[in-house]
């Protein structure tokens, strides 16, 4: 396991880091024994709420966003108006001035508020970022090992729905935070 942060003196991660690389592992292969990266058939979403969605993903029974593998993190868990995404900030990453660059920030938080937003989604809904604010607090470089994307709804209508998302390190660091409103819809039917 890579855990790139720096040990405790012993060498091996923190219990909390620990316990964050042995849920990745656990997801990550349940996600390696599925159909992989990908978009779902409209056949295998049909009837199916958001979250049923979001559980049906972290079993590996539908595909996940291709996203994910470009910027190496994944999702580790969903319930409903919840989502947590863990990643892993690498030198692939870097701005030029040697930080992870603030793009990645950005993607990594709107997706677990995206996703904790559809979870809230009834059969036949939909919903699409209209707005996304983002404050980074604090610095990121590879030294830091993960971060978790924690994502919850704050309200959930008709047509509009908001989260808050928080990005933090296993030892409780705030590196950013953020907000989103999404615009709620009617999917259209399945051709």
């Amino acid at each position: 396991m890579d855990t790139r942060t720096t040990p405790p003196s012993d060498g091996a991660p923190s219990p909390a880091l620990q316990a964050w690389l042995d849920e990745e592992q656990a997801v990550q292969a349940r996600l390696d024994a599925g159909p992989g990266p990908g978009v779902a058939r409209p056949d295998q979403i049909a009837g199916r709420s958001g979250l049923e969605l979001m559980q049906a993903m972290l079993r590996g029974e539908l595909p996940y966003a291709p996203i994910a593998r470009t910027l190496d993190f994944m999702l580790i868990s969903v319930d409903e108006g919840s989502a947590v995404f863990q990643g892993r900030p690498g030198p692939a990453h870097l701005n030029p001035m040697g930080g992870i660059h603030g793009g990645w920030f950005a993607t990594l938080l709107d997706s677990a508020l995206g996703c904790a937003v559809h979870t809230r989604m009834p059969p036949g809904r939909g919903y699409t970022t209209a707005e996304l604010g983002i404050n980074l607090v604090k610095g990121l470089t590879p030294r830091v090992a993960r971060v978790r994307a924690e994502g919850r709804v704050l309200h959930c209508g008709r047509q509009l729905a908001t989260a808050e998302a928080r990005l933090v390190g296993a030892d409780g660091t705030l590196y950013a935070h953020a907000t989103t409103t999404c615009l709620v819809f009617e999917l259209p039917p399945a051709r």
